[in-house]
């Protein structure tokens, strides 16, 4: 492929070979992932806790004790989106770059979740308020579907061959602080009178995004797509139908892709359900349970880049196997302490179920799904293959919450169901080849 490099440099684009990679295009990957991260689970996570705490009493005033159930579905609604957001985001990725896709991606999340906080309530306007609620979280789901696969693919294919994980876990990082910001903001807001909380005070998680995008736009801009990629795309080589060579090449890939990403289900009960269940259950104060959730958010900023040097050392699924076991686990643990109200144990619980637990998933999975496809369709094979999976879990908070019994006291069945998707995770991967050490060239091959 040699012959094909001085293409590659007449056009602008950094030349590079897979054990000599620019640190400079490097960093500014994990940066570029980092703010994108931050953004799109920012969004993700206000628009989480709006949906436990008040969209209920603004969107489904009339629908009596269904309304939780009804709120935490819209949360959900994104989740059918996102496959369609991947399938998008892939077929631009891997034919024209992964650039301009995250831009792209960046741009949609931000409008869709200003344009959220700008909705009338259904008093002012009936049906069409929820209507378009929904529409704007489907904008939200697209968008989510494809940014983790472009971004952690572009950082990987930068990053020094050894350190792929701790440069990607800077976008998981930023997902964290994105979470730690949005339920900062919520804590304030949540302390309002209700009045003022229900009729606008709820809209400035929303709004504030909008100073978030114009940071992401401005770092995004000084991306460039990688070499490996941009060799391909020179030579001709590069998928012009990502979709069908994907299938024809590595579908039992993307078949376990889906399996393993089903313990995001996990995560989504302990962060979303068990806010519902403490708040509408055991009456812990939302403000207190917010505190809660920020306190594991702030722990997984300690577990991820230890999980990530540690599977850049030792292998991603060892790294990947024991921390779904010990998420299976754990759940348990998490819901008895907020069954006895206790914020101490709760706290304890948190730690350990979500940084102690899922922070290593979290770390490790995106870049062993992105290790996993070659590089003329990685972008398409890792964001179908997580996106397929993922709907499931966006589900998750209101499928336990419909499990819970009509009073929603029951908690052990949601434990089941987290329990269930852990276990099978973590037989994927053991199933599946290690790819660490795999040449960045060779990777998928």
């Amino acid at each position: 492929m040699t012959d094909i490099v001085p293409a590659a440099a007449e056009q602008d684009q950094p030349v590079r070979r897979p054990d000599s990679p620019t640190p400079d295009h490097a960093t500014r990957s994990a940066v570029a992932g980092f703010f994108g991260g931050m953004l799109e689970y920012y969004d993700m996570s206000i628009y989480a806790s709006a949906s436990s705490l008040v969209f209920a009493r603004i969107f489904f005033p009339d629908a009596g004790a269904s309304a939780l159930l009804l709120s935490l579905g819209t949360f959900g609604v994104a989740y059918v989106a996102r496959p369609v957001g991947g399938l998008i985001a892939g077929y631009v990725g891997d034919r024209f770059g992964r650039r301009d896709m995250m831009i792209g991606t960046l741009l949609v999340m931000g409008i869709a979740t200003f344009l959220i906080g700008c909705l009338p309530e259904y008093r002012t306007i009936g049906i069409a308020a929820p209507i378009m609620l929904i529409a704007l979280r489907l904008l939200q789901g697209v968008s989510v579907g494809g940014e983790l696969s472009g971004s952690v693919s572009l950082t990987v294919e930068h990053a020094p061959e050894r350190k792929r994980a701790c440069y990607a876990s800077w976008q998981t990082s930023g997902i964290w602080v994105g979470y730690i910001l949005a339920s900062m903001v919520f804590v304030a807001v949540s302390t309002m009178p209700s009045g003022q909380l229900l009729s606008w005070g709820w809209r400035i998680p929303f709004w504030s995004s909008a100073v978030i995008v114009v940071i992401g736009l401005l770092i995004r801009r000084t991306v460039v797509d990688p070499e490996v990629f941009v060799e391909h795309k020179n030579a001709g080589t590069h998928a012009r139908l990502p979709l069908k060579q994907l299938f024809v090449m590595q579908g039992r890939d993307v078949v376990r892709v889906i399996l393993i990403a089903l313990v995001i289900c996990n995560a989504n009960i302990v962060m979303i359900f068990g806010l519902a269940y403490a708040t509408s259950s055991v009456k812990v104060p939302g403000s207190v349970m917010l505190w809660v959730l920020i306190a594991g958010y702030a722990g997984c900023l300690i577990t991820q880049p230890l999980a990530a040097i540690a599977s850049d050392r030792i292998g991603r699924r060892p790294v990947l196997i024991s921390a779904c076991l010990l998420c299976a686990g754990v759940v348990w643990f998490y819901f008895w302490t907020i069954s006895t109200g206790n914020v101490g144990l709760i706290v304890v619980g948190m730690a350990l179920a979500l940084s102690v637990a899922y922070g290593p998933v979290n770390v490790v999975h995106p870049v062993f799904f992105a290790e996993m496809f070659h590089v003329r369709y990685r972008v398409t094979g890792m964001a179908l293959g997580l996106q397929l999976g993922a709907v499931i879990s966006g589900f998750a908070p209101s499928i336990a919450q419909a499990m819970a019994g009509p009073d929603g006291a029951r908690w052990w069945p949601a434990c089941v169901f987290a329990m269930v998707v852990c276990l099978i995770a973590a037989v994927t991967v053991l199933f599946s080849r290690e790819t660490f050490r795999t040449p960045l060239d060779q990777l998928g091959a």
